[in-house]
Protein backbone atom coordinates (compact mmCIF):
# COMPACT_ATOMS: atom_id res chain seq x y z
CA UNK A 1 0.00 0.00 0.00
CA UNK A 2 1.47 3.25 -1.04
CA UNK A 3 2.13 5.42 2.05
CA UNK A 4 -0.25 8.36 2.88
CA UNK A 5 2.43 11.27 1.71
CA UNK A 6 3.93 9.49 -1.10
CA UNK A 7 2.72 9.34 -4.59
CA UNK A 8 3.93 6.73 -7.31
CA UNK A 9 6.34 5.29 -4.69
CA UNK A 10 7.84 9.08 -4.43
CA UNK A 11 7.50 11.02 -1.21
CA UNK A 12 5.92 14.45 -2.11
CA UNK A 13 7.89 17.19 -1.49
CA UNK A 14 7.29 18.86 2.03
CA UNK A 15 6.00 22.14 0.23
CA UNK A 16 3.42 20.56 -1.75
CA UNK A 17 2.16 18.90 1.30
CA UNK A 18 1.63 22.07 2.85
CA UNK A 19 -0.19 23.19 -0.23
CA UNK A 20 -2.44 20.55 -0.81
CA UNK A 21 -3.31 19.86 3.03
CA UNK A 22 -1.82 17.62 5.70
CA UNK A 23 -4.51 14.95 4.36
CA UNK A 24 -4.42 13.95 0.71
CA UNK A 25 -6.88 11.68 -0.25
CA UNK A 26 -5.66 8.27 -2.23
CA UNK A 27 -6.85 9.21 -5.88
CA UNK A 28 -5.12 12.59 -5.31
CA UNK A 29 -1.59 11.13 -4.66
CA UNK A 30 -2.03 9.43 -8.25
CA UNK A 31 -2.54 12.55 -9.53
CA UNK A 32 0.33 13.70 -7.97
CA UNK A 33 2.60 11.54 -9.40
CA UNK A 34 2.23 12.75 -12.96
CA UNK A 35 1.90 16.13 -14.64
CA UNK A 36 -0.25 17.83 -12.38
CA UNK A 37 1.83 16.88 -9.91
CA UNK A 38 4.64 19.11 -11.49
CA UNK A 39 2.19 21.91 -11.85
CA UNK A 40 1.34 21.18 -8.36
CA UNK A 41 5.15 21.17 -7.44
CA UNK A 42 5.69 25.02 -9.57
CA UNK A 43 2.25 26.37 -7.49
CA UNK A 44 3.85 25.95 -4.34
CA UNK A 45 7.13 27.06 -5.07
CA UNK A 46 4.95 30.21 -6.02
CA UNK A 47 3.18 30.02 -3.16
CA UNK A 48 6.27 30.02 -0.70
CA UNK A 49 7.14 33.42 -2.71
CA UNK A 50 4.29 35.01 -1.50
CA UNK A 51 5.88 36.93 1.54
CA UNK A 52 8.63 39.65 0.96
CA UNK A 53 11.97 38.72 1.71
CA UNK A 54 11.81 40.86 5.00
CA UNK A 55 9.01 39.08 6.21
CA UNK A 56 9.83 35.69 5.61
CA UNK A 57 12.84 36.32 7.32
CA UNK A 58 10.97 38.01 10.22
CA UNK A 59 8.82 35.33 10.46
CA UNK A 60 11.70 32.53 10.54
CA UNK A 61 13.40 34.56 13.21
CA UNK A 62 9.93 34.31 15.70
CA UNK A 63 9.43 31.32 14.92
CA UNK A 64 12.71 29.61 16.36
CA UNK A 65 12.47 31.74 19.25
CA UNK A 66 8.65 30.69 19.91
CA UNK A 67 10.21 26.50 19.24
CA UNK A 68 12.89 27.14 22.02
CA UNK A 69 10.76 28.60 24.33
CA UNK A 70 8.18 25.62 23.97
CA UNK A 71 11.02 23.36 24.09
CA UNK A 72 12.57 24.73 27.49
CA UNK A 73 8.90 24.65 28.40
CA UNK A 74 8.30 20.90 27.43
CA UNK A 75 4.90 21.67 25.35
CA UNK A 76 3.98 21.61 21.65
CA UNK A 77 4.31 24.31 19.50
CA UNK A 78 2.67 22.86 16.43
CA UNK A 79 0.19 22.74 17.28
CA UNK A 80 0.26 24.84 19.87
CA UNK A 81 -2.41 25.37 22.24
CA UNK A 82 -3.85 28.87 22.60
CA UNK A 83 -2.94 29.28 26.16
CA UNK A 84 0.21 28.60 25.12
CA UNK A 85 0.71 31.18 22.61
CA UNK A 86 -1.06 33.79 25.35
CA UNK A 87 2.14 32.27 27.93
CA UNK A 88 4.33 32.95 25.09
CA UNK A 89 2.96 36.43 24.79
CA UNK A 90 2.68 37.22 28.22
CA UNK A 91 6.44 35.56 28.77
CA UNK A 92 7.65 38.86 25.98
CA UNK A 93 5.60 41.93 27.25
CA UNK A 94 8.19 43.59 28.91
CA UNK A 95 10.67 43.26 26.29
CA UNK A 96 8.85 43.88 23.55
CA UNK A 97 6.21 46.43 22.05
CA UNK A 98 3.13 46.87 19.84
CA UNK A 99 4.47 45.75 16.94
CA UNK A 100 6.53 43.14 18.25
CA UNK A 101 3.99 41.38 19.70
CA UNK A 102 1.78 41.26 16.52
CA UNK A 103 4.59 39.95 14.73
CA UNK A 104 5.54 37.86 16.96
CA UNK A 105 1.66 36.16 16.67
CA UNK A 106 1.64 36.86 12.98
CA UNK A 107 4.37 34.48 12.63
CA UNK A 108 2.93 31.53 14.44
CA UNK A 109 0.17 32.09 13.31
CA UNK A 110 1.56 31.74 9.29
CA UNK A 111 3.81 28.82 10.70
CA UNK A 112 0.54 26.83 11.62
CA UNK A 113 -1.30 28.05 8.35
CA UNK A 114 1.19 26.64 6.10
CA UNK A 115 1.40 23.37 8.07
CA UNK A 116 -2.14 23.09 7.49
CA UNK A 117 -3.65 23.39 11.00
CA UNK A 118 -6.49 25.90 11.88
CA UNK A 119 -6.05 28.77 13.43
CA UNK A 120 -8.10 31.14 15.42
CA UNK A 121 -6.91 34.79 15.18
CA UNK A 122 -9.41 36.21 17.68
CA UNK A 123 -9.34 32.99 20.65
CA UNK A 124 -10.28 34.34 24.09
CA UNK A 125 -7.20 33.74 25.30
CA UNK A 126 -4.86 35.26 22.70
CA UNK A 127 -7.38 38.50 22.44
CA UNK A 128 -7.47 39.02 25.94
CA UNK A 129 -3.99 38.24 26.95
CA UNK A 130 -2.91 41.00 24.28
CA UNK A 131 -5.14 43.55 25.35
CA UNK A 132 -3.61 43.34 29.00
CA UNK A 133 -0.31 43.66 28.18
CA UNK A 134 -1.01 46.39 26.23
CA UNK A 135 -2.82 47.80 28.74
CA UNK A 136 -0.68 47.58 31.46
CA UNK A 137 3.05 47.54 29.49
CA UNK A 138 1.56 49.79 26.69
CA UNK A 139 4.52 52.13 24.93
CA UNK A 140 3.70 54.64 22.79
CA UNK A 141 5.30 53.93 19.52
CA UNK A 142 7.76 56.10 18.23
CA UNK A 143 6.96 56.55 14.74
CA UNK A 144 9.85 57.42 12.00
CA UNK A 145 10.85 61.25 12.08
CA UNK A 146 9.68 62.49 8.68
CA UNK A 147 12.77 64.12 7.60
CA UNK A 148 12.21 67.20 5.97
CA UNK A 149 14.16 68.87 2.63
CA UNK A 150 16.24 70.95 4.90
CA UNK A 151 17.38 68.04 7.20
CA UNK A 152 18.22 66.12 3.95
CA UNK A 153 20.56 68.73 2.84
CA UNK A 154 22.42 68.62 5.94
CA UNK A 155 22.97 65.24 5.49
CA UNK A 156 23.97 65.75 1.96
CA UNK A 157 26.46 68.65 3.28
CA UNK A 158 27.80 65.41 5.15
CA UNK A 159 28.67 63.53 1.90
CA UNK A 160 31.90 63.54 1.07
CA UNK A 161 33.43 63.81 -2.52
CA UNK A 162 34.63 60.65 -2.35
CA UNK A 163 32.85 57.17 -4.20
CA UNK A 164 30.61 56.73 -0.48
CA UNK A 165 29.93 60.44 -0.44
CA UNK A 166 28.33 60.12 -4.26
CA UNK A 167 27.19 56.77 -3.45
CA UNK A 168 24.86 58.01 -0.15
CA UNK A 169 24.10 61.17 -1.46
CA UNK A 170 22.45 59.65 -5.10
CA UNK A 171 20.94 57.04 -1.98
CA UNK A 172 19.75 59.86 -0.05
CA UNK A 173 18.19 62.00 -2.55
CA UNK A 174 16.79 59.15 -4.69
CA UNK A 175 14.79 57.52 -1.42
CA UNK A 176 13.69 61.11 -0.42
CA UNK A 177 12.29 62.26 -3.54
CA UNK A 178 11.20 58.87 -4.82
CA UNK A 179 9.38 58.21 -1.20
CA UNK A 180 11.14 54.70 -1.29
CA UNK A 181 11.28 52.11 1.41
CA UNK A 182 14.82 50.74 1.91
CA UNK A 183 13.87 47.26 0.00
CA UNK A 184 12.97 49.76 -2.80
CA UNK A 185 16.48 51.41 -2.95
CA UNK A 186 18.32 48.69 -2.87
CA UNK A 187 16.32 46.91 -5.53
CA UNK A 188 16.83 49.09 -7.87
CA UNK A 189 18.76 48.17 -10.78
CA UNK A 190 20.75 50.16 -13.55
CA UNK A 191 18.23 48.69 -16.28
CA UNK A 192 15.36 50.13 -14.17
CA UNK A 193 16.09 53.57 -14.67
CA UNK A 194 15.52 56.01 -17.57
CA UNK A 195 16.92 59.34 -17.96
CA UNK A 196 15.67 61.89 -19.92
CA UNK A 197 15.76 65.97 -20.24
CA UNK A 198 13.17 66.79 -17.45
CA UNK A 199 14.70 64.11 -14.84
CA UNK A 200 14.30 60.22 -15.01
CA UNK A 201 11.79 57.49 -14.55
CA UNK A 202 11.87 54.83 -12.23
CA UNK A 203 10.76 51.32 -12.47
CA UNK A 204 10.22 49.34 -9.11
CA UNK A 205 9.73 46.19 -9.93
CA UNK A 206 8.13 44.86 -6.41
CA UNK A 207 7.42 46.25 -3.08
CA UNK A 208 5.71 45.50 0.46
CA UNK A 209 2.20 46.07 -0.77
CA UNK A 210 2.81 44.75 -4.46
CA UNK A 211 4.06 40.81 -3.91
CA UNK A 212 2.28 39.99 -7.01
CA UNK A 213 4.87 41.63 -8.71
CA UNK A 214 3.01 44.16 -10.63
CA UNK A 215 5.60 46.63 -10.47
CA UNK A 216 5.21 50.39 -11.04
CA UNK A 217 6.91 53.09 -12.47
CA UNK A 218 7.58 56.44 -10.81
CA UNK A 219 8.70 59.77 -12.25
CA UNK A 220 11.60 62.27 -10.81
CA UNK A 221 12.12 65.33 -12.24
CA UNK A 222 15.49 67.65 -12.19
CA UNK A 223 15.49 69.71 -9.01
CA UNK A 224 16.15 73.46 -9.19
CA UNK A 225 19.19 73.08 -6.88
CA UNK A 226 22.04 71.25 -9.01
CA UNK A 227 23.79 70.54 -5.22
CA UNK A 228 20.38 68.85 -4.65
CA UNK A 229 18.88 67.66 -7.50
CA UNK A 230 18.48 63.79 -6.87
CA UNK A 231 18.23 63.01 -10.90
CA UNK A 232 21.77 65.07 -11.32
CA UNK A 233 23.15 63.29 -8.01
CA UNK A 234 22.28 59.97 -10.25
CA UNK A 235 23.94 60.51 -13.25
CA UNK A 236 27.31 61.12 -11.28
CA UNK A 237 27.17 58.32 -9.28
CA UNK A 238 26.74 56.26 -12.49
CA UNK A 239 29.10 58.03 -14.63
CA UNK A 240 31.74 57.69 -11.81
CA UNK A 241 31.20 54.16 -11.29
CA UNK A 242 30.25 53.03 -14.50
CA UNK A 243 27.43 51.06 -13.94
CA UNK A 244 25.72 49.52 -16.71
CA UNK A 245 23.95 46.78 -15.35
CA UNK A 246 22.74 44.91 -11.77
CA UNK A 247 22.64 46.86 -8.71
CA UNK A 248 22.92 50.49 -8.81
CA UNK A 249 23.64 50.72 -5.06
CA UNK A 250 26.44 48.35 -4.06
CA UNK A 251 28.69 48.04 -0.85
CA UNK A 252 32.01 49.15 -0.79
CA UNK A 253 35.42 48.11 0.15
CA UNK A 254 37.65 49.83 2.37
CA UNK A 255 39.41 50.88 -0.98
CA UNK A 256 36.19 52.10 -2.20
CA UNK A 257 36.16 49.55 -5.11
CA UNK A 258 32.54 48.14 -6.03
CA UNK A 259 31.17 44.76 -4.38
CA UNK A 260 27.68 42.90 -3.72
CA UNK A 261 24.57 44.36 -3.72
CA UNK A 262 23.89 46.89 -0.52
CA UNK A 263 21.22 45.36 1.81
CA UNK A 264 18.40 46.88 3.54
CA UNK A 265 20.53 47.25 6.71
CA UNK A 266 23.03 49.29 4.63
CA UNK A 267 20.79 51.99 4.11
CA UNK A 268 20.56 51.95 7.72
CA UNK A 269 24.00 52.41 8.21
CA UNK A 270 24.20 55.57 5.59
CA UNK A 271 21.76 57.34 7.20
CA UNK A 272 23.24 56.36 10.42
CA UNK A 273 26.86 58.06 9.51
CA UNK A 274 25.46 60.61 7.51
CA UNK A 275 23.47 62.13 10.66
CA UNK A 276 25.96 62.00 12.82
CA UNK A 277 28.09 63.27 10.78
CA UNK A 278 25.68 66.09 10.38
CA UNK A 279 25.03 66.08 14.21
CA UNK A 280 21.32 65.38 13.10
CA UNK A 281 19.13 63.86 15.44
CA UNK A 282 14.99 64.04 15.64
CA UNK A 283 12.81 64.28 18.34
CA UNK A 284 13.16 61.89 21.36
CA UNK A 285 9.46 60.91 20.74
CA UNK A 286 10.24 60.00 17.01
CA UNK A 287 12.94 57.74 16.14
CA UNK A 288 15.73 58.11 13.00
CA UNK A 289 15.17 55.73 10.53
CA UNK A 290 14.96 55.46 6.49
CA UNK A 291 11.28 55.14 6.17
CA UNK A 292 11.75 58.82 7.55
CA UNK A 293 12.87 59.64 4.04
CA UNK A 294 9.40 58.21 1.98
CA UNK A 295 7.39 59.70 5.80
CA UNK A 296 9.38 62.66 4.83
CA UNK A 297 8.51 63.29 1.26
CA UNK A 298 4.40 62.37 1.77
CA UNK A 299 4.71 65.17 4.57
CA UNK A 300 6.29 67.95 2.48
CA UNK A 301 4.24 67.03 -0.14
CA UNK A 302 0.98 67.56 1.57
CA UNK A 303 1.94 70.96 2.93
CA UNK A 304 2.74 72.04 -0.39
CA UNK A 305 -0.40 71.31 -1.66
CA UNK A 306 -0.09 67.90 -3.27
CA UNK A 307 -3.34 65.94 -3.38
CA UNK A 308 -4.47 62.31 -2.35
CA UNK A 309 -4.01 60.93 -5.82
CA UNK A 310 -0.79 62.27 -6.45
CA UNK A 311 0.56 61.16 -3.19
CA UNK A 312 -0.94 57.67 -3.58
CA UNK A 313 0.28 57.09 -6.96
CA UNK A 314 3.84 58.22 -6.46
CA UNK A 315 4.35 56.60 -2.78
CA UNK A 316 2.52 53.58 -4.23
CA UNK A 317 -0.34 53.27 -1.55
CA UNK A 318 -2.95 51.24 -2.04
CA UNK A 319 -5.13 52.37 0.85
CA UNK A 320 -6.89 55.99 0.99
CA UNK A 321 -6.80 55.38 5.24
CA UNK A 322 -2.82 55.01 4.61
CA UNK A 323 -2.44 58.43 2.64
CA UNK A 324 -4.76 60.29 4.82
CA UNK A 325 -2.92 58.86 8.33
CA UNK A 326 0.59 60.92 6.86
CA UNK A 327 -1.75 63.70 5.96
CA UNK A 328 -3.27 64.43 8.76
CA UNK A 329 -0.01 64.50 10.83
CA UNK A 330 1.79 67.12 8.54
CA UNK A 331 -0.99 69.08 8.94
CA UNK A 332 -1.55 68.50 12.88
CA UNK A 333 -0.12 72.00 13.21
CA UNK A 334 -0.87 74.37 10.61
CA UNK A 335 -4.42 73.24 10.56
CA UNK A 336 -5.18 73.67 14.47
CA UNK A 337 -8.08 75.58 15.74
CA UNK A 338 -5.54 77.13 18.21
CA UNK A 339 -4.25 79.25 15.36
CA UNK A 340 -7.65 81.28 16.09
CA UNK A 341 -6.88 82.21 19.16
CA UNK A 342 -5.58 85.51 20.73
CA UNK A 343 -1.86 84.74 21.66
Amino acid sequence: MTPPDRAGGRPLPPAVRRLAGEVVAPDALAVLSGPVGEAVARAAGYAGRALSDNTRRAYESDWRAFLLWCEAGGVVALPAAPVVVAGHLASLAASLGRSGLRRRLAAIAHQHRQAGHPWETRHPAIAATMRGILATHGRTSRPAAALTSAEVKRLLAACGTDTAGHRDRALLLLGFAGALRRSEIVGIDREHLRFTSEGMTVLIPRSKRDQEGEGATIGIPRGLNPLSCPVRAMEEWLRRTRIEWGPVFRRLSPGGALEERLSPQGVWRVLRRRAELARLTVDEAERLSPHGLRAGFITEAYLKGALDEQVMHHARQKSIATTQGYRRRARITRDSPARLLDL
